[in-house]
């Protein structure tokens, strides 16, 4: 695979008053760029993980830190097979520190990497009218390849706004439903464990982005800013290591769970059925009843606005 150009790439800061403007575009390329490189920011974390606790305690924390909580920023950045970018977006949503739940540490270290809090209370997105486009958005394409880092918590908070339920109960479940809505998904620093000289994977974003000579676009801890970075990382590491994905598909480091994409399957119509979670209803037949939403074709994404 060749290397991708070294382009200057604009990350489009996403408010409530372009919101469905860019949400249009980011639906529209991703017909052209499949490869979804995705970072989130937010409140916090209510109580820590030992690094050597055992998955069971691993996933009963994830539960207790994600649930409660809700996304501050949300980046995302699209490419083609050969890491030719199509585009960045940071989305920033409502967040009010005199009524949402944060954890104050937290909060400070985001507002010392630039997230202003006063701006979000303003002029950030309606979190459900994100919720409710995201989730068209990702029931829309179902061939995307999701690209993480460490992304454990991104999947999570991003799992539990997109189906507006929390989390499940299981991390086996968890695992299942992570494939059903999104499918192929990778993350790099597990990835990073087979490529010579990145420590085994126990290094972060900007360290390993430094070993492999990937400049970084914007601020460090800004979902838009490590989205990109995400992207340029695992392109590179895919040219400089020759590594393919497929072995580490559906492993994420932090879990031993593997996310496996469900077969689609047509209907007698000849439709593939599709997750669409904008409903109460369960998902019917041959999937199980913790996910919400049910299987079926998704509208025209105009028909959500």
């Amino acid at each position: 695979m060749a290397a991708a150009a070294a382009v200057a790439v604009k990350i489009t800061a996403v408010w409530k008053q372009n919101f469905q403007q860019e949400i249009f575009r980011l639906d529209a390329v991703l017909f052209r760029f499949p490869v979804v490189s995705f970072d989130t920011e937010f409140p916090g974390f209510f109580g820590n993980t030992p690094r050597d606790a055992i998955d069971l305690t691993r996933y009963e924390d994830l539960r207790h830190n994600v649930d409660p909580l809700r996304l501050i920023q949300f980046g995302i950045t699209v490419a083609d097979a050969h890491g030719n970018i199509g585009g960045t977006w940071e989305f920033n949503l409502q967040f009010d520190l005199s009524k949402d739940l944060f954890v104050s540490r937290s909060i400070q270290f985001l507002q010392d990497n630039g997230i202003d809090f006063d701006k979000l209370r303003r002029d950030g997105i309606d979190f459900h009218m994100f919720a409710q486009l995201l989730s068209r958005v990702v029931a829309r394409h179902r061939n995307l390849c999701w690209v993480t880092f460490h992304g454990l918590y991104d999947l999570s908070h991003t799992l539990r706004a997109v189906t507006n339920r929390p989390l499940p109960h299981s991390v086996a479940n968890f695992a299942s439903l992570l494939g059903i809505v999104f499918g192929d998904v990778v993350d790099i620093k597990y990835m990073a464990r087979f490529c010579q000289g990145l420590c085994g994977g126990e290094l972060g974003l900007t360290a390993i982005a430094k070993i492999l000579n990937v400049e970084r676009v914007g601020g460090a801890h800004q979902a838009g800013s490590d989205s990109l970075l995400t992207a340029r990382v695992y392109t590179k590491m895919r040219v400089v290591y020759k590594i393919h994905e497929t072995p580490c598909m559906g492993c994420l480091y932090g879990i031993s769970a593997r996310i496996c994409k469900p077969i689609a399957m047509p209907n007698t119509n000849r439709r593939y059925f599709i997750p669409c979670f904008s409903t109460a209803a369960p998902f019917q037949h041959c999937f199980p009843p913790y996910c919400s939403g049910f299987m079926q074709a998704a509208p025209p994404f105009s028909h959500v606005l």
